[in-house]
């Protein structure tokens, strides 16, 4: 099959994603950009042998004809997992698929902050969020943290995701994972009945409605280590969509709650390697001290970032400063690491170290 040679490419040229669509050439993201995997075009009847191989159940059949989308993990035997979001483009099938590496990797190994990492892990309760947009490492941070727990700790992970994409086996601790449309209905459904599975620890693949998101803080609030990922691009951003999520008349009260379960979010971009080799993570760290928690409970998000900026003692780092960090190691091109910052213009003045300078004559 065609899909089994792409899947292989992938796999040789360390592609994150394969892209194929009806009467066009394959490509890849490959480090971050997109490339011609090879020039012959996929034929309509090439996608159709496609699906009917990679969907041999009748339901999930059933599933996509009536509804032109569908999102399931399939499983290459010589290969390794893949998730697969099948779908419609002109009227002709298209897809999608993520190479998901079975193995994780450790802190160190991904380029994570280890110490703020350790720390959230060790967290008994509360609500941490692993946010940026898609693709950027979100997953792979939030199993990188389950698999150290599990290393480590004895508890139970309850994991209750869209589709499951690393699987975990159990080491010290216990994990149930739990598939949408498979073991669970929606996710509001099942946080409340995870909340009477005895977790210490839930992770929820991804935040996207207002009942999700209170059953999230619901959960945190009964005692829970409560992870999740959050399509947000850094922390004041995410504060402020928490809170918008509820209607007016409840964000007073929605921001005292998560002030007082918020422990920290870390936000993520991968960057092009200075060097061709890969990709390597810049992030925003924020840890909810009690002053951050008291601008939370003021409604003050927009004055959260200064706070990030001088943070250095409690694990805290803005992206303008990890981006800096990266161009002065030689890891990134300044250019790629401008292009990625919130606002150029501080992103320049701290590469050139004015930072402080200019808030002191202020």
């Amino acid at each position: 099959m065609k899909l089994q040679k792409y899947f292989k490419i992938m796999a040789e040229r360390e592609a994150s994603d394969l892209f194929l669509s009806t009467n066009t050439e394959p490509r890849a993201r490959i480090h971050g950009a997109v490339h011609f995997l090879c020039d012959e075009k996929v034929a309509r009847q090439d996608m159709d042998e496609l699906i009917s191989a990679i969907l041999p159940e009748a339901s999930k059949r059933e599933h996509y004809h009536k509804n032109w989308d569908i999102d399931f993990i399939y499983v290459d035997p010589d290969v390794g997992r893949f998730r697969i979001s099948l779908f419609c483009q002109r009227a002709n099938p298209a897809l999608v698929a993520r190479y998901v590496r079975n193995q994780t990797k450790t802190f160190q190994e991904l380029g994570l902050p280890v110490e703020l990492f350790e720390s959230f892990a060790q967290e008994p309760r509360g609500l941490i969020l692993t946010c940026g947009p898609a693709g950027n490492g979100k997953t792979t941070s939030i199993a990188s943290m389950i698999d150290h727990i599990n290393e480590r700790q004895e508890k139970h992970i309850i994991t209750l995701e869209d589709p499951i994409e690393y699987l975990f086996k159990n080491k010290k601790s216990m994990v149930n994972q739990r598939e949408l449309g498979i073991d669970f209905h929606s996710y509001p459904t099942a946080l409340r009945h995870a909340t009477q599975q005895s977790p210490d620890i839930l992770f929820i693949g991804t935040i996207r409605d207002e009942d999700t998101m209170r059953a999230a803080l619901q959960a945190a609030e009964l005692g829970t280590l409560v992870l999740a990922t959050f399509h947000t691009n850094n922390a004041v951003q995410t504060v402020e969509r928490i809170v918008n999520f509820f209607p007016p008349h409840l964000h007073l009260e929605v921001s005292l709650q998560l002030s007082l379960l918020l422990k920290g979010t870390i936000s993520l971009r991968l960057l092009a390697r200075k060097d061709g080799t890969g990709r390597v993570p810049a992030y925003e760290s924020m840890v909810v001290t009690p002053t951050i928690a008291r601008l939370i409970r003021e409604q003050k998000p927009r004055e959260i970032q200064t706070f990030i900026d001088d943070g250095k003692l409690f694990g805290m780092k803005s992206f303008k400063q990890t981006l800096a960090q990266l161009v002065k190691e030689g890891a990134v091109e300044e250019e790629t690491a401008r292009i990625a910052s919130d606002s150029r213009d501080e992103f320049n003045l701290e590469l050139r170290g004015l930072r402080s300078i200019s808030r002191r004559s202020t």
